[in-house]
């Protein structure tokens, strides 16, 4: 039996102030909400960006690391 996963579509690439503003309007919510906050830990830490990728995505690390368009969503200061 085949399924689908329902998938909101990628954000490609955003920035920690979109991120912020996006948790107080509750766009970012759930389980998103630790992933994203510990992005922008990273990036206060001095990591130049950080991409939270789809664990459900077959293959997801290999799409972003050796296509061009990636599989996951960029995160820069």
């Amino acid at each position: 039996m085949a399924f689908k996963i329902k998938m909101a579509p990628i954000i490609t690439e955003l920035n920690s102030n979109q991120i912020k503003n996006w948790i107080n309007e509750g766009i970012i919510s759930g389980g998103m909400i630790p992933k994203t906050e510990t992005a922008l830990m990273a990036l206060e830490g001095g990591v130049r960006g950080v991409v939270i990728l789809d664990g459900r995505v077959p293959n997801a690390c290999l799409l972003e690391l050796f296509t061009e368009h990636g599989a996951g969503s960029l995160i820069r200061a």
